[in-house]
């Protein structure tokens, strides 16, 4: 158990805008506000993704379940922070948005301060 609970509080410190611990592969997210039908689409979909103003489309697969939205990246995506929100595209359309709760590299969480 203390194992456990002591890779909970690791603290990375790292140099460089493109340090690897940066990056993110996926997401979870919630309050989930879509603003064009996605009934056709299902419960699992592809599309774009920005996480920041300007930033270049990332391809992602979206999975929806119940309020909760899980995201996995087509590549990893630097800074990806709980908090802000994911904006969903279909080309220029955009499709909506959730709010990052969690991001993660190899299924581990990311936790930044």
């Amino acid at each position: 158990m203390i194992g456990k609970d002591l890779e909970k509080n690791v603290l990375y410190v790292g140099q460089g805008y493109h340090n690897e611990h940066l990056y993110a592969d996926s997401l979870d997210g919630s309050e989930i506000n879509f603003i064009a039908p996605i009934a056709d689409r299902g419960t699992d979909f592809r599309c774009t993704a920005k996480f920041r103003y300007r930033q270049k489309d990332t391809g992602v697969h979206v999975f929806l379940k119940n309020d909760e939205v899980r995201v996995e990246f087509d590549q990893p995506v630097r800074a990806i922070t709980p908090g802000q929100e994911v904006v969903f595209y279909d080309g220029a359309v955009c499709l909506g948005s959730a709010t990052i709760d969690h991001a993660y590299q190899k299924a581990r969480v990311l936790q930044y301060v």
